[in-house]
């Protein structure tokens, strides 16, 4: 098979060797593509209410973003999924600034 041809077989599509392993990879990849689904539509709506309270501050005269927020949230991140959570809550924070 070259790299243009796509896999055909269960096995081939997962890595698996096993006809079973197979099976169980194709389940818990449509498991984990739901959960993906879900995941973005959380951030998406995460966005909104940053937009929202951006607004507030902003039209209250205070700044667009809060540091110390910010950094809780990174801590909350940390404590909760170690040092990669840090990265993970830093996405999200840069995704949830400046839609105002």
């Amino acid at each position: 098979m070259n790299a243009a041809t796509p896999a055909t077989t269960p096995a081939e599509q997962t890595g698996a060797r096993t006809p079973e392993a197979a099976e169980l990879i194709g389940g818990a990849r449509e498991r984990i593509d739901a959960l993906d689904d879900r995941i973005i539509g959380l951030v998406q709506e995460r966005m909104a209410v940053s937009a929202v309270i951006q607004e507030a501050r902003i039209s209250s005269g205070g700044r667009r973003v809060n540091l110390s927020r910010e950094m809780e949230v990174l801590s909350h991140y940390r404590d909760a999924l170690g040092k990669p959570g840090t990265q993970l809550a830093m996405t999200l924070l840069e995704l949830c600034r400046g839609r105002v």
